[in-house]
């Protein structure tokens, strides 16, 4: 049995009210926060061991965790708080308002690439929410998998949440009960038999999914500092990052010296032996490690490495490497590349690179580096994409305030801060009218008032 406590027994405490106030949210909060604390030495452990993250990177999953709690707990009250709405004259008196519930039992499943974070940030949401939770983290990162469901059983009956591990049929199973919300992070290919599983039930979705997210690099820009960002972007977590630069559109004048400064970069951040470097991660499987070595070699076979190219089998490295692209045909262009490697395609000027853009799906985030406030205008007029950064990359989603989401193929929904809050939320509208209609009005109210319901009511 995939679950030691029904989705109808989750659901019940949601029934009868119990999670509805604050201080059950708070408590929740607090409990997840407790059990955080504790292992904080065990998650960057099982992080190392199933992505090989170095300490700072694994760290930076811990901090966002704790951060998105404190920052739902500090503005819980006032998300909670109903809205209220005006009324027309002729609905007067009376009071109307919207209030945020919970939504019941929901399902959230976790991705393998930031296991820890990406599985506990939804979770931070949705408990605030006032919901019920059941957590499936990512088969493909046992150790942190396995960290997790220690960690939900020691803070939360299973009413509350409750953990599931396994494989893609243990996720199939779970998708065959209704839940009241699905929350799923991960790619493209699962993230449509998810939604046609909660089709079934008319299950709401939030799918978090990615794509291949250009940046365009044009001849205003400083190339030291571009280069030095993109880098940073591309080679966190190994490429194995949603929001990283999958591609370089760059403005022909300044191509060379930006893939001189692109090299430098490399070069100093990773040595002159990248795959030695404690700084640089591995893919999580060897399955991902032969997909990407066999676009390498197949770029290498045709003449287009510019710099790196080394890898290592044993230790599923592949050091940062830069591949001279002609058209959107090459392999490297087909898909989202999620590794060290970065494809660079050469533009001439905005107006190509904006098309370039268009004839791809919708990405998950475009970055543009130039100091032109008319070119980031004219990228936020001509294209669309779940979030936009100008001259730098990733930052985007270290803002708390900011909604995180996608657009067509690279996603649904939005999450963190308050809008995780709504998206586990229901908005429901309330209008409160008194017995007693203290207006000169007969009943019904506009009886007799047609021309000032028309002057109204424009």
């Amino acid at each position: 049995m995939l679950l030691s406590t029904s989705i109808a027994a989750m659901r019940q405490p949601v029934s009868d009210g119990v999670t509805g106030p604050r201080r059950w949210r708070l408590e929740q909060l607090e409990r997840l926060e407790r059990a955080i604390a504790e292992r904080r030495d065990a998650v960057l452990s099982a992080l190392a061991s199933d992505l090989g993250k170095p300490p700072v990177e694994a760290y930076f999953e811990l901090v966002a965790v704790q951060q998105e709690i404190q920052l739902v707990r500090s503005r819980l009250r006032r998300w909670m708080a109903p809205r209220p709405v005006g009324l027309p004259v002729f609905l007067q008196p009376g009071r109307a308002e919207v209030i945020r519930e919970p939504l019941g039992c929901v399902l959230v499943i976790g991705p393998w690439n930031y296991p820890f974070l990406l599985s506990l940030q939804p979770l931070v949401s949705a408990l605030a929410a006032g919901n019920t939770v059941v957590l499936k983290p990512s088969e493909h990162a046992p150790a942190t998998s396995a960290l997790i469901a220690d960690l939900i059983q020691a803070a939360f009956p299973s009413t509350t949440v409750q953990v599931v591990q396994g494989d893609g049929p243990v996720a199939q199973a779970l998708l065959q009960e209704r839940f009241d919300h699905i929350f799923f992070t991960g790619g493209e290919r699962v993230g449509r038999l998810v939604m046609e599983a909660a089709a079934r039930h008319l299950t709401p979705v939030t799918l978090e999914l990615g794509g291949k997210s250009p940046a365009v690099v044009l001849r205003d820009a400083d190339l030291e500092v571009s280069a030095r960002r993109l880098v940073w972007g591309k080679c966190l977590n190994a490429g194995q990052t949603c929001i990283a630069p999958d591609y370089l559109l760059v403005d022909e004048a300044v191509e060379a010296p930006l893939i001189q400064q692109l090299s430098a970069r490399i070069s100093q951040c990773f040595g002159a032996d990248p795959l030695a470097s404690a700084d640089l991660g591995c893919l999580v499987n060897q399955a991902q490690f032969d997909r990407l070595h066999g676009l390498l070699e197949g770029a290498r076979s045709r003449g287009q490495v510019l710099f790196g190219g080394q890898s290592d089998p044993s230790r599923r490295r592949i050091a940062p490497t830069l591949i001279q692209v002609d058209n959107l045909d090459d392999p490297l262009m087909q898909d989202e590349l999620f590794g060290p490697l970065l494809p660079v395609l050469r533009v001439n000027g905005l107006n190509e690179a904006i098309e370039r853009i268009n004839q791809r799906p919708k990405p998950l985030a475009l970055y543009l580096f130039s100091k032109q406030r008319e070119a980031q205008d004219q990228i936020l007029q001509r294209t669309s994409s779940g979030g936009v950064c100008f001259n730098d990359v990733v930052m985007q989603v270290g803002v708390p305030d900011l909604p995180f989401g996608g657009v067509g193929n690279s996603g649904m929904g939005t999450y963190h801060g308050e809008a995780g809050f709504r998206t586990f939320s229901h908005e429901r509208s309330v209008l409160r009218r008194p017995f007693r209609l203290d207006v000169p009005f007969r009943y019904p109210p506009y009886a007799g008032k047609l021309p000032l319901v028309r002057r109204v009511l424009g």
